[in-house]
This record gives structure tokens, C-alpha cells and sequence, in this order.
């Protein structure tokens, strides 16, 4: 029996079309969020809230204003505690760590914060570096070496090392922010507003350096955006936020089906059609591709097949050793 059925409360309040996992097994969650209600005096915010992530997606939290999205990120991150229920990461209930488990934790995920949030007395360089000096392990050489190689791993030349962050511009902060979120090689990356403030050129650019980073270093996203062409060019899945819990959760276009006034309103206005548009465009390259790559293979086998036909039909003083076949390209 589950929750929604011992709880005729709960059940009600059932989102209407739900994907709580991936298609595939990749394990336990890293994040697990059960009953989870924040309070600010009298006012609500979250209730009854439930959400799990999995490891090596994308999971985007959309909500409109007053529904707690960066409230719920600060929460996964230990910085605020829900007045009710338990987030757990990587299996512990972060609400009751203590001081140094909290503090071990942290090592292993980073945080983009939306206007970086890097400290402006630091250079660019030592920004970068000082998640790695907290640590108190690392001699300054390595992290001289590590923190040049995360710069150039956000597209961040290294002649800007030792700028402050007065100087540089508003995708260049983006840029050093990530690298210093990437300092410790996380599992967890949290993303608040990660395109805000960047024009639609850097924006892209941006979104195609988060889409780079996740597949290169396996890494599991939790981005808090308003803005769709960045929501749907990067989620897994979408996790919408209203009523004070999460209505619908899934892939995004399984998102869009549910009948929902803010989900409709949010997704299906002017903005939402033109980035479905783009959409629609990158799912059509996705399943060309597929089709090239499925071609490929095909061509691929045949060749491989009349070889080995000829090699069977020859007589046995021509028969072409192994070694001396035509390479197969």
C-alpha cells in the first residue's frame, strides 16, 4: 500500500501525470526529499512536499514567483532546515548532519549561485582556489595545477587569472563561478539561474558548456531556471512547483501534457511555443542522427558480412589471411 492510499489527503493531491524515475536503473537516489514543509510564521510554502533525483540527469525546478524553487535548493544544500519532513543527499538526512559530516558532504557537490557570487577582494585565480585550501590537504602546486586546468575546462583563459572580479564581464563571472563550483570535481551541481543576466549569444554558449560538462564528467544537474530555452535545451526531467508541492515531475515533454493552469500558462504561452519550436528542431537532429548512426552501423555489418563471404568462397591457396584483409573503415 502506498502513501498516497493510506492518506486520502495525499492522494488528492496527487499530480495528475507523474514520472518519478528515469526510464532506466541507476540506482538509489541522491537527493530525497519526503513530507517536506517549510514555514516563514504563518505563511506556507512548501507541503507535503515529495522529490527524488537520480544520478547523471538533469532535473530542472520551475515554479512561479513565491513557490520556494530557491528556497528548495538552499534546503538540498544545508544552508536553510524545513520546518517539517527530511532531505536527504547521498542518503543522509541533512537536516540532523553535523557540523563536520555537513562539511563532507559539501566537499562532494558545487553551487552556482545566480549572480556568482564570487568574493570580490579575490582574483579570479583565487576564487577558484579556495574551496581547495579549505580542504588543507592539497600542496599549493597542485592547486596552482588544478585550478588553471578548471579554468580552461570552463573556457576561461588562464590570462585572466589574476583579475578581480570587478573586471571581468557578466559571462566571464558565469564562467569562473562554475569553475570554482567544479573545484573538488562534485557529483551534485547545483545551477540557480544559470543563464540569468547573459544575452541570448552567452546564454547558448553557456547551456552548450552545462550540456559539455554533465556528459564529460558524469555529473547529476539540480538547476532552478525560469527561462525555457535554457529549460528545455538542458532537463531530463522538469519538476514544476505549485500549490506548494509538485504537481508534475518527468520528462519534458510528458510535463507538458498534464492539464494544469500554471503549467499551461508557463509552458504553452508566446515564449513556451518558441522554445518548443526549438525543441521540436533538436529532437528532429536527435533521431537524424540516430538514423545516420543506425545506417552506419548497417553499412558497417554488410561489409563485414561479404568479406567474410569471400574469404569463405575462395580457394584455399587464395584465401586473404586475416591479417592482409582490407581494412574494414
Amino acid at each position: 500500500m502506498n502513501d498516497a492510499t493510506k492518506d486520502p489527503a495525499k492522494a488528492k493531491r496527487a499530480p495528475p501525470k507523474l514520472t518519478m524515475m528515469p526510464t532506466e536503473d541507476v540506482g538509489p537516489p541522491l537527493v530525497e526529499i519526503d513530507g517536506l514543509w517549510t514555514k516563514f510564521g504563518k505563511t506556507v510554502v512548501h507541503q507535503d512536499l515529495n522529490l527524488e533525483i537520480y544520478k547523471g540527469e538533469i532535473l530542472s525546478i520551475v515554479g512561479g514567483s513565491g513557490t520556494g524553487k530557491t528556497v528548495l535548493l538552499r534546503q538540498m544544500l544545508g544552508l536553510e532546515h524545513p520546518t517539517r519532513g527530511t532531505v536527504k543527499v547521498f542518503g543522509e538526512d541533512i537536516s540532523a548532519a553535523g557540523a563536520d559530516q555537513l562539511r563532507a558532504m559539501r566537499n562532494h557537490w558545487g553551487m552556482l549561485f545566480q549572480q556568482g557570487a564570487l568574493y570580490s577582494a579575490l582574483t579570479v585565480f583565487d576564487n577558484i582556489a579556495q574551496p581547495m585550501r579549505e580542504l588543507r590537504a592539497l600542496p599549493e602546486d597542485v592547486i596552482h595545477d588544478a585550478v588553471l586546468l578548471k579554468m580552461t575546462m570552463v573556457g576561461l583563459g588562464v590570462e585572466h587569472a589574476y583579475k578581480m572580479p570587478a573586471d571581468l564581464s557578466g559571462g566571464m563571472i558565469k564562467r569562473a563561478s562554475l569553475a570554482r563550483a567544479l573545484a573538488l570535481e562534485p557529483q551534485l551541481l547545483f545551477l540557480d539561474e544559470p543563464t540569468a543576466g547573459l544575452d541570448p549569444d552567452l546564454s547558448d554558449a553557456f547551456v552548450a558548456l552545462i550540456h559539455s560538462l554533465h556528459r564529460e564528467l558524469g555529473l547529476t544537474v539540480v538547476m532552478v531556471t525560469h527561462d525555457l530555452d535554457t529549460l528545455f535545451a538542458l532537463s531530463t526531467r522538469i519538476a514544476v512547483l505549485a500549490e506548494k508541492h509538485v504537481i508534475a515531475i518527468g520528462p519534458t515533454r510528458d510535463v507538458l501534457a498534464v492539464d494544469h493552469p500554471f503549467i499551461k500558462q508557463f509552458f504553452l504561452g508566446a515564449r513556451g511555443q518558441r522554445a518548443l519550436e526549438v525543441l521540436d528542431e533538436h529532437d528532429e537532429e536527435v533521431r537524424q542522427h540516430e538514423e545516420d548512426v543506425q545506417q552506419q552501423e548497417q553499412e558497417q555489418k554488410m561489409q563485414q558480412d561479404r568479406l567474410a563471404h569471400e574469404r569463405q568462397d575462395a580457394p584455399p591457396d587464395q584465401a586473404v589471411p586475416p591479417e592482409h584483409a582490407p581494412e574494414n573503415r
